[in-house]
This record gives structure tokens, sequence and C-alpha cells, in this order.
């Protein structure tokens, strides 16, 4: 008689109700305000630095002549940017290993403590250029916490958020961003409104360019109190739990280091990298260049500036979790084209109409611009995350945020005026822009589409238990569930 051969079979993985992530609102409320106040804090500073650049240029580098003061001033913009993908390469994976919300306590105490200390910093009436020194320094200490707060807030706040709802909620990350740079903004225009009104024309230059970055220390101390009471995610809970975060290195879903990420993610990578630089080209230039620029090449003096922007960024936030809301239901990719082609067809209309230098006008132009980048950053911290598994997660979007941020986003200010300086034609912002948003086109062609889909590597995460018990019973069904992708534990049998 032949001898019985067992085989060993792998049964489909079965989603349970206990599975599925409940998340109540209270606590999602809860998540989200502590993630908001890094991101408030971080666009803070861009909106004091943006708006005060013309006067931290006087303060920071002398005699030097104007052309070449401000770009040494706006390169100190740049620094903090060209560090981010370090801060990036240390944080993001340990972000992976120690849990969320211990990476983004450390770094919103770097940051904040960094920002107020520029407001004591000496300047080059008193130790001449080296002034400059201090000022890199401590812009690269922001730059390298910075590489760690955005990825890992948005990899936060997705992983927090249902997945029904994920866009809407996700969105007010960037709600406090660009309501943290118009804060910066109004704190320069109400401070150099006040000291010039006492001190003359000459008061923000001599002491009243301190008082913005001075003003972080009370606002630190609030954000820092809010980032100690988030929780960790569930979602990176029940990874955890699972038992199946060991690294493999051959498993696309298993924790990997930096090689790892880029060996079996890159295609996502390069989609994150094309997609964020097209966001935050038009992003940064509608902000911490559009000072800049106004006061250069339009005339329009910093006060104004601030006047006309404010408005605008605080209308585009509110604007923020309903185009949220609007990609959960038509999809993040219908969204990002909007934000494409609305980039191509307004960009260089915008900066035309900014040339009458009326504040009418500027107000006008700068809702133009706001336009395209509202689409773009409205979804960013829904469908980038999505992109990468959980177990990845934070450190895959370091990589992919940090680099593009660092090389076309935050250099924006400072390439933005050295093509005007090198060409003479005040439109070359515009054609930066433009260019990025094409090359986010032609990504945008390549990913999938993640709305109302569990974030690969996790469970499916919901508001009800109702909800919870309807995923599971119509798993078979949903073309949404795919299981092979979460952390259920396969138990192989024998037949």
């Amino acid at each position: 008689m032949p001898k019985k051969t067992l085989t060993k079979r792998r049964p489909p993985r079965r989603l349970r109700v206990g599975d599925v992530l409940v998340v109540k609102k209270s606590r999602l409320r809860t998540a989200i305000s502590g993630t908001v106040v890094g991101n408030f804090m971080e666009w803070f500073d861009f909106g004091v630095y943006g708006y005060l650049a013309v006067t931290l240029t006087t303060v920071f580098t002398g005699d030097l002549p104007g052309g070449l003061g401000l770009l040494i001033t706006l390169l100190g913009f740049a620094i903090s940017f060209l560090v981010r993908p370090l801060g990036g390469l240390v944080l993001g994976p340990l972000g992976d290993r120690i849990g969320r919300q211990r990476v983004l306590f450390f770094t919103m105490a770097m940051m904040a403590t960094a920002t107020a200390l520029i407001g004591v910093l000496p300047t080059s009436a008193q130790i001449g250029l080296w002034a400059i020194i201090p000022l890199y320094l401590l812009k690269m200490i922001q730059g390298f916490s910075t590489g760690g707060e955005y990825a890992g807030a948005t990899t936060y706040v997705s992983e927090f958020s249902p997945d029904r709802s994920r866009g809407y909620w996700s969105s007010f990350l960037d709600v406090g961003s660009y309501i943290g740079f118009a804060a910066g903004a109004s704190v320069v225009g109400l401070t150099t409104w006040i000291v010039e009104s006492l001190s003359g024309p000459t008061g923000m230059v001599d002491y009243g360019w301190r008082i913005p970055f001075l003003v972080a220390v009370p606002l630190g101390v609030v954000a820092i109190w809010f980032r100690l009471k988030i929780p960790e995610t569930p979602a990176y809970e029940a990874e955890q739990a699972s038992g199946l975060t060991e690294e493999n290195p051959d498993d696309p879903m298993a924790r990997h280091g930096i090689l790892g990420i880029l060996r079996h993610h890159w295609r996502e990578v390069l989609i994150g990298i094309a997609l964020v630089s097209a966001t935050n080209t038009a992003g940064y230039a509608l902000t911490s260049y559009m000072p800049t620029y106004l006061e250069t090449e339009v005339g329009v003096s910093n006060l104004m500036a601030a006047i006309a922007t404010v408005p605008v960024l605080i209308v585009m936030s509110a604007c923020l979790p309903l185009i949220g809301r609007l990609s959960d239901r038509i999809g993040r990719r219908p969204v990002y084209g909007i934000a494409v082609v609305s980039t191509i067809v307004l960009m260089v209309p915008a900066f035309t109409v900014m040339q009458i230098g009326r504040e009418w006008a500027v107000m006008i132009a700068l809702g133009m611009v706001a336009i395209p980048v509202a689409f773009y950053v409205a979804i960013s911290a829904s469908a980038l995350p999505a992109l990468f598994p959980t177990a990845s997660r934070f450190g895959a979007m370091a990589i992919a945020y940090n680099v593009a941020v660092s090389l076309f986003g935050g250099t924006t200010p400072l390439f933005s005026q050295a093509l005007i300086e090198w060409t003479g034609n005040i439109y070359m912002p515009a054609f930066y822009i433009m260019f990025f948003a094409a090359l986010g086109g032609v990504a945008l062609l390549s990913m999938k589409e993640t709305a109302k889909r569990p974030l690969i590597g996790s469970f499916p995460t919901v508001e009800t238990p109702q909800e919870a018990r309807e995923i599971v019973e119509g798993q078979d069904e949903n073309p949404l569930i795919d299981t092979s992708t979460m952390p259920i534990p396969v138990v192989i049998a024998a037949d």
C-alpha cells in the first residue's frame, strides 16, 4: 500500500470583526489636533522667515550688495531643506521601529527650540558677516527636525483616519500648515506696524525682527504639551502586536531600512518625489517666496504683502477639508489631476495680474496661485502615505518627501530669484512651477488609486462597530478589501 503523503496548504486569510480597527471620533480629534500643532509651528517659522527675508538681509549680511545679500539670506532657507533628507533618513526608520508618537514629540521640541533661538542671535552690526553662521546652524537644526516632522505627521494622521473619510480628516494637517504660515505673516505684519510706529522705519532692523521668532516660545510650549497627549496609531500598534514586523529582506511588506525601501518600493518613491515636487514648488512660491517677489519685483511693501496674503491663505485653508472630502468621493488621482491642469493654466496669468501692483490685483493673483496649491495639499497627507506599507511607511515617506522638498520645494525661493537675476524675466517662477506640475502629471499616470481602501499593511479602519461587522460580512465581494496585505498570521495546515 503506497505511503500517504502530506501536503501543506495555505488557507485564505480571513478578516474577523476583532481585526477591524474602530477609531472613535473623540480619539481621532485628539490625535489630529496634537499632530496639527507641529505643522503649525513649522509653517509659522516659514511665514516669519519669508516675510522678514528682506529685513534679515540687512540684519545678517551687513553692507553686501542688495542682490547678493538677499540670495545669502534665501540660502539660509534653502539650507534648512538640504538637511531635511538627513533628518528623514534618521528619524523615518526610527519612527517605524519605536513608534510615530515618540519621534513626533522629539521633532516638535527640536523645532520650537531652534525657532526661538534665532530671535536672540547676534547681528552683522555686532560680529560682522560671521552672524550668518549661527543663523545657518539653527536653520539646519530646524531642517533636521522637519525631516521627520511632515513624514511622521502624514503617516500618523493617515493611519488614524477611517478609510472612508481619510481624505477629509488628513486634510486638517495642512490646514494647520497654512494657518501657521498666515499666523507667522500676521505676527510680522503686526510687529512691523507697532515697532515702526514707536521707533521709526529702522525699528525692525534695530530690534523688531527678533519679536516674531521669540513668539515661538509660548507657542512651542503649547505645541509640546499637545504632542505629549497624542496616542500611538492603532495601525502601528496592530502591526506590532501581529508579530509580523521582523525584518525580512525579501518581503516587501516587512519593515525595511533605507536600502530595503528603495529595493522594494522605488516606483512608489519616485511617484511620491514627483508629486511632492509639484506640490511644494507651487506651495512655497505662494508662501515663502511671494513676500520677496512682491517686494523686489512688484514694488509692494512688506506690510501690504502680508495684508494681501493672509486672507488668501485663510480662505484656502478653509477649503482644504472640502477638497479632502471630495477626494474621498471621486478619488485622489482626479483631484491631483485638477491640481496639475490648473497649475499649467493659471500660473502665467496670475503673475501677469500681479504686475499691476495694486492690492486688489495682488490678492486676485495670489488667489489664482492658491487654487492649484489647495488641490495639491488637501490630499497630500492621505494620498502619499498610502503608497507604502505600514511596516516601512514612515521611512519611505521620509525619503520621498524630503528628497523632493530639499531639492525642489524648499529651494524654490532661491532658484526663482536666481532665475530672475540670470534671465531678467520676471515670469521665470511661473515657468519653474509649471515644469514640475508637468512632471507630477506624468507620475500620476502610474499612481494607483487609494481612496476608500485600507492602507497597505493595515487592517481596515472604521468609525463604528457596525461598519466593522459590515466589512467582515462582505469581505469576499468587496473589491476594496485585500486581506493578503493585512497583518493576519497564516496558519500552515496539513492535508
